[in-house]
């Protein structure tokens, strides 16, 4: 199944990380091949506990900083001269530069459904309430349109936060924002209580839409999250801004879903066509 490795190995990276340091830690048996493994080790360790502690909106690429000792670390276990040693340290930076490189990316996004000058196609969703809503019932000026993949998307939750801290701003220019999903109605419910704004909150029941602007994301949630009650399938995240006529003005698709516009590119953008 489509993107399946993925999924498995975005949950199993960081597990193999925290019990090869654990390992490591209790079962010290010299300075020079614990310090290699632990500098492979923590730096994905310490990345993917900061986006679930202290979540961001976006990343850079390279991801420098976490790299380096990543690096480091792969090159000081070569002189321990322990061949598991350094199997266990070459396996781990492998995995971050398939991270970086491989999941983190998109495969040829569809850049011809979504296209700036056209009409958004029409589409129709359900609100927590379980009730149709189509974008064309709202009469703003502009609609911005954020499709996130769920409440367990830490980069999604950050995301959305910036965007409701510019609430007041956007408000002032008419715009309206409507936060997608295809995530069950109480993770959306839940998501709309948290949010003193009035924001769209809506579910994309079975992806539909998704499927229908190409933005589906086949297998996009971590291995093992469907126990929390999410579905395999998601959306790559996707903001699309409109005009009162339904005309697309702006859309990122982004390749990569560590980045992501910022909320100062929305208003720019609005303001341009209100010019």
């Amino acid at each position: 199944m489509k993107n399946l490795l993925k999924s498995i190995f975005i949950s199993a990276l960081p597990i193999f990380a925290l019990i090869i340091s654990i390992k490591n830690l209790i079962q010290f048996d010299s300075i020079l091949m614990n310090i290699g493994v632990l500098l492979s080790a923590f730096p994905i360790i310490i990345f993917f506990s900061a986006l679930f502690i202290k979540p961001v909106a976006r990343t850079s690429t390279t991801l420098t900083s976490f790299t380096i000792p990543i690096v480091i670390g792969t090159a000081v276990t070569l002189f321990s001269f322990n061949l598991n040693t350094i199997i266990i340290s070459l396996v781990l930076a492998i995995g971050w530069f398939l991270y970086l490189t491989w999941y983190s990316k998109f495969e040829k996004r569809d850049q011809n459904t979504i296209q700036v000058g056209r009409k958004l196609p029409h589409i129709t969703f359900e609100n927590i309430e379980k009730q149709k809503v189509s974008l064309t019932t709202f009469n703003s000026d502009y609609k911005v349109l954020l499709f996130f993949r769920g409440n367990w998307c830490p980069l999604c939750m950050a995301q959305i936060k910036e965007i409701a801290n510019e609430y007041q701003e956007l408000a002032t220019r008419n715009a309206e924002v409507f936060l997608i999903s295809s995530q069950p109605h109480e993770f959306t419910e839940s998501l709309a209580k948290k949010y003193d704004v009035p924001f769209n909150y809506l579910i994309d029941v079975n992806n539909e839409n998704a499927k229908k602007l190409n933005i589906l994301h086949e297998n996009g949630l971590p291995m093992g999250f469907q126990v929390f009650g999410y579905t395999s399938d998601v959306v790559m995240p996707t903001v699309i801004i409109t005009n009162k006529a339904n005309d697309v003005i702006f859309a990122d698709l982004t390749d990569n879903y560590r980045v992501r516009p910022e909320p100062a590119t929305f208003l720019k953008i609005i303001d341009e066509n209100s010019l």
